[in-house]
């Protein structure tokens, strides 16, 4: 006669084992979704500071080759397409292939002469107004 009795590693879990490991995952999740459903907003705030780097970097191209920054009137178009509007730069160049809009899909300002130097190129945060706080607050090339 054989003892046929089934080894231990083919058992399966236990009602309770499976319950511990779900109330495990469902603490981690309550800690962890928070914290990563807000990074959108920070990935946003960072693409914007980047923009707005590349844009300067643009902008001290141009005055290198001009003698001077585009005007207000002139804009940030001037980056991208040689100014009509006096003045009319005497050697224009490409500056960036197009004109890239903020991470919520509106315009950067500028201003030259700036609030804050030479020239101020910024975004209006996520409420597309100026001023605000958190998401909405301004984010400028003056800022570290």
């Amino acid at each position: 006669m054989t003892n046929r009795r089934t080894p231990k590693s083919t058992r399966g879990f236990t009602l309770i084992e499976v319950m511990v490991v779900i109330v495990i995952l469902g603490v981690l999740a309550a800690l962890i979704v928070p914290k990563v459903m807000g990074r959108p907003d920070e990935a946003r705030v960072v693409a914007a500071r980047q923009d707005i780097a590349a844009i300067s970097q643009a902008l001290k191209l141009y005055k290198l080759d001009n003698r001077r920054y585009p005007t207000t009137e002139q804009g940030l178009q001037a980056l991208v397409q040689k100014p009509s509007v006096a003045p009319v730069p005497d050697n224009w160049k490409s500056y960036l292939d197009k004109l890239p809009k903020d991470p919520w899909n509106n315009p950067y300002q500028y201003l030259a002469p700036g609030v804050h130097g030479e020239f101020d190129v910024f975004s209006f945060g996520a409420d597309g107004q100026s001023g605000g706080e958190g998401n909405d607050a301004d984010i400028g090339n003056w800022q570290n």
